[in-house]
């Protein structure tokens, strides 16, 4: 059976997400730019939209448009780091957790005044960001500068290969005004709960607050919650 107009539309976009071309958070195109785009209705572009939110790739919000998501698949070839569906996901993000606890505890260890005000800095940029996209953006700069204040080239190598796909993007961000203020604020706290117990040089503080924010981020993505 051939697959219908919507459905053939859904896979292009999915594909762009895929490659990075449509970011983690950012907001996809309205349905009048993509009716246009693909030369297709209205109605078929909301049915392609409704099959990337049912596989994951975007989540829409009545009245503020689709953003895209982590993607649930990624096709880069030889990345050893793509995950190809829930299972992947959930051993890719055991694997984060593990590298990226282990990077706290080093950075509490060897890191540097200057790596520190890094730390600091991403944090400071991540609770001004308003568009999705931009949350992504700042939340990944904190996890590369945890990274780089390890100073172990392989653990900042694994980091920036699992890139920000790897930054779940929970309802929190794609809500009201005051609602996304509210999660920002939250990931913001737990984020500085990592870069206190790295700036106080207490490793088991910092793997503690890593491992605890990493597993929230999951947690709010499966409940919806900030």
């Amino acid at each position: 059976m051939r697959p219908s107009r919507g459905e053939t539309i859904a896979v292009l976009l999915s594909d762009r997400i895929i490659r990075g071309e449509i970011a983690p958070g950012e907001r996809l195109p309205s349905e009048a730019e993509l009716a246009i785009e693909f030369r297709a209705s209205r109605p078929v572009i909301r049915e392609a939209l409704q099959r990337l939110q049912t596989l994951g790739y975007v989540r829409t919000r009545t009245g503020a448009g689709s953003y895209a998501l982590t993607p649930p698949s990624l096709s880069e070839g030889d990345d050893w780091l793509s995950a190809r569906g829930p299972a992947e996901r959930a051993e890719l993000h055991t694997f984060r957790t593990a590298i990226e606890q282990e990077a706290a505890a080093l950075a509490a260890r060897t890191r540097t005044e200057s790596q520190l005000a890094e730390i600091d800095d991403a944090i400071d940029q991540f609770l001004p960001a308003v568009l999705p996209a931009d949350t992504v953006e700042a939340d990944f700069a904190f996890h590369q500068a945890v990274a780089a204040a390890s100073g172990n080239r392989f653990i900042v190598e694994a980091v920036d290969r699992i890139g920000a796909r790897a930054i779940v993007v929970p309802a929190s961000r794609i809500a009201s005004a005051e609602r996304r203020g509210d999660g920002i604020s939250i990931v913001a706290a737990e984020h500085a709960a990592v870069a206190d117990a790295i700036r106080g040089r207490d490793p088991v503080a910092a793997a503690a607050a890593m491992r605890a924010h990493l597993f929230a981020s999951v947690t709010r993505l499966g409940t919806g919650r900030p």
